[in-house]
């Protein structure tokens, strides 16, 4: 199936093409920076939408490492858990099989958990937190219909940008 890129999809690539590979020359520099990390794992995330399912489940993985990475650094880091929990989800939307995906699932919600522990009145935390609830119910629903691939395409953008254009 040819994906169809709009140019603003286009334009979107692009940044997040050109962020990926700003964090990868910061990170050589700093490898200790929970920011730089962050902003990678979310553009990397970014970028695994653009990709078929395998090659996106892979960019995935490389998104939830960096995150993970940062988190070690930073525990208490709100958007990096927030951002793993957009990841944890989008690789469970990707697993066809209901019961491997709710691994993932799990997975999204504790991380989105640790996001509103640490930052309580951030409302798109709560809202993740809560949407995630509903997420195997909607999952059987993609995957019964064999919309996997059209939700990834058209899902709300799933990194930090989000979360810069509402604060």
């Amino acid at each position: 199936m040819a994906m169809q890129f709009s140019q603003d999809d286009f334009d979107r690539l692009l940044i997040f093409e050109h962020t990926r590979k700003a964090a990868e020359a910061n990170y050589a520099k700093n490898p200790q920076d929970a920011d730089n990390l962050t902003k990678w794992g979310g553009a990397l995330l970014e970028l695994s939408q653009f990709q078929s399912v395998a090659d996106s489940k892979a960019m995935i993985n490389d998104a939830i490492s960096k995150l993970e990475e940062a988190l070690v650094i930073n525990p208490s880091k709100h958007d990096a858990l927030w951002c793993l929990g957009n990841a944890n989800t989008s690789y469970a939307f990707l697993t066809p099989n209901l019961e491997e995906a709710k691994v993932y699932f799990e997975k999204a919600s504790e991380s989105f958990q640790k996001a509103v522990d640490e930052d309580p009145s951030n409302e798109l935390y709560l809202k993740s937190l809560e949407v995630t609830a509903k997420a195997p119910e909607l999952h059987m629903e993609i995957h019964k219909h064999g919309l996997a691939q059209q939700a990834m395409g058209a899902g709300p953008t799933t990194s930090f940008n989000a979360k810069e254009s509402l604060s």
